[in-house]
């Protein structure tokens, strides 16, 4: 990797399935060294494609990837077969989602863990074991010489999550893409894990996108926020300025939705009226039209992307009038 190029640097990506199915539509991102950006929105925005495409785990006989990846400034969709094996784990990680679907059931976690490392480096197997061992401490795992010869179904679900930030970190990569990694994790131990990859950044300056439906978890992991929609980045700045002052009403709906957000106890939740569009018949334009409060006509053209404050970018032609008809959700949302 460029020590002097940005962690990631995206732009243009689009990913289609069976020919006309546009999951990721166009999406520019760039991430420094050492920071986190959290991309955040509803089931089915295109946020874990995204993901999967900078590690090109989308099958390719019916996928259709174009745009530019940089990862440390080296363009990922050039790679051969042969330097993408070595690229992923050794140069970029990836936290699955569910990690007892992401390991093999029929080897231990520690197995699979030394695998890997002796896959990417030419150490014995002792020293690849002593190394795992290390990780399970450094991930707070109890017991870890025990839970190495546990099999993934034998470890809690908490426990399995750690034993995938270890798998995920056995290689010493500067990249880290995690997929939703607490969604499936009760409240205490969604903190626990939050905290473990906040502390896991500052010691090993690693650079994390984030991928979560919660934004309370994605301000309390990132630096940046992008907000996706349909496929599409619509909003993207600082943790605070997305939170604070929203220019997007679908970021202002998704501030608006949050429990923690309530103005009043026991009060009705403003929920998000309709759904999310098909994205095999995209509506023109902006395709939060048909469920924005601000919509009108000139929404049926795509709308500008507008830089409201430095670092903050939103693409919405009433960004203006919609930070303005934001500003309880955001104070509510500060204030939780």
């Amino acid at each position: 990797m460029s020590e002097d190029a940005p962690a990631i640097e995206v732009s243009g990506l689009t990913v289609t399935f069976g020919g006309r199915l546009r999951a990721v539509d166009g999406v520019d991102l760039r991430l420094e060294r050492g920071q986190t950006v959290a991309l955040i929105g509803e089931s089915g925005s295109g946020k874990s494609v995204t993901l999967r495409a900078l590690m090109r785990l989308h099958p390719e006989r019916r996928t259709d990837v174009g745009g530019h990846v940089r990862i440390g400034g080296r363009d990922v969709m050039a790679l051969s077969r042969r330097d993408l094996a070595a690229y992923r784990g050794r140069e970029v990680a990836m936290i699955f989602q569910e990690p007892l679907l992401a390991f093999d059931p029929v080897y231990t976690v520690g197995r699979q863990i030394t695998e890997a490392i002796r896959t990417h480096e030419p150490v014995s197997e002792s020293a690849a074991r002593a190394r795992a061992l290390a990780l399970f401490e450094r991930v707070r795992i109890p017991s870890p010489g025990r839970r190495l010869d546990a099999y993934p179904h034998e470890l809690s679900g908490g426990m399995r999550q750690r034993a995938m930030i270890a798998l995920a970190l056995a290689c010493r990569p500067k990249v880290l893409l995690a997929d939703e990694p607490t969604t499936a994790l009760d409240a205490t131990v969604q903190i626990q894990i939050l905290l473990l990859l906040r502390e896991l950044q500052r010691e090993l300056g690693l650079s994390i996108v984030f991928v979560t439906h919660d934004l309370g978890a994605a301000v309390e992991i990132a630096d940046r926020i992008a907000v996706m929609y349909a496929g599409r980045i619509v909003e993207e700045g600082s943790a605070a300025q997305v939170v604070r002052t929203p220019h997007h009403p679908y970021t202002i709906g998704l501030l608006r939705s949050r429990a923690e957000g309530a103005l009043v106890k026991g009060a009705r939740l403003e929920a998000i009226p309709g759904g999310p569009p098909d994205l095999a018949n995209r509506p023109s334009g902006c395709a939060f039209r048909p469920r924005c409060f601000l919509a009108e006509g000139r929404c049926a053209d795509d709308p500008p992307v507008v830089t409201p404050a430095p670092g903050q970018r939103t693409a919405c032609w009433h960004a203006e009038a919609a930070a303005t008809a934001g500003h309880a959700a955001s104070d509510a949302a500060a204030v939780a």
